[in-house]
């Protein structure tokens, strides 16, 4: 936990995830094409009474994930939404994405980690549930997990344009959240495709 409390930019950032993730899901949560939407094994009955933000800051106290898996984690949501658009993020489905894909960077980007049971209980569901979520966001991705030091860049400096009305993500901090896994990204297959397409990102 000592290395993610060193990072003062850890605050803002989960704060601007939170922000991010939040408009996309009210904006489609009025969208009237998306109305009839395909209801996945995200999608539950009710809204979460919890907030986005306070549903991300817990993830954030309790997971003791390293800095790059939040940075990771939107990739992932980013490639899951990109893949499958008639299941946008929504305010159905938007916590259990959230801790799904946090838990899977976690799992890919660190060397160690909690289990599925610990993050159900962060996350407020069943094991089982957790198992199934897992599975059922891993095919969605096509199983498509690695991410290259040129596409995390790519977010880490979207993220900073973004929050131009913000404090803004420095270099140094970026540099910071790169670096704490920068072992584990090297040895990534670099994507030169991956790395140049321009794609669309979740914020609207």
């Amino acid at each position: 936990m000592a290395e993610v409390e060193s990072l003062n930019v850890m605050p803002k950032l989960i704060s601007f995830l939170s922000s991010i993730l939040q408009r996309a899901a009210e904006s489609n949560d009025l969208n009237p094409s998306f109305q009839a939407q395909t209801v996945s094994a995200f999608h539950g009955l009710t809204r979460p009474t919890i907030s986005i933000e306070s549903y991300l800051e817990r993830i954030f106290k309790y997971a003791n994930c390293s800095p790059s898996c939040y940075i990771v984690a939107y990739v992932y949501l980013d490639r899951f939404t990109q893949r499958h658009p008639a299941l946008p993020l929504n305010s159905f489905n938007v916590h259990r994405l959230l801790i799904t894909s946090v838990m899977l960077s976690a799992k890919f980007m660190d060397d160690m980690y909690y289990n599925n049971a610990y993050y159900a209980k962060v996350g407020g569901i069943s094991t089982t549930e957790m198992n199934f979520l897992e599975v059922d966001f891993l095919f969605g991705l096509g199983f498509h997990l690695n991410v290259t030091p040129a596409t995390f860049h790519t977010y880490c400096s979207y993220l900073q344009r973004e929050m131009m009305v913000q404090p803004q993500l420095s270099i140094a901090d970026e540099s910071s959240l790169y670096t704490a896994r920068s072992s584990k990204l090297l040895h990534l297959c670099f994507n030169e495709d991956e790395a140049t397409h321009q794609q669309q990102q979740l914020a609207v």
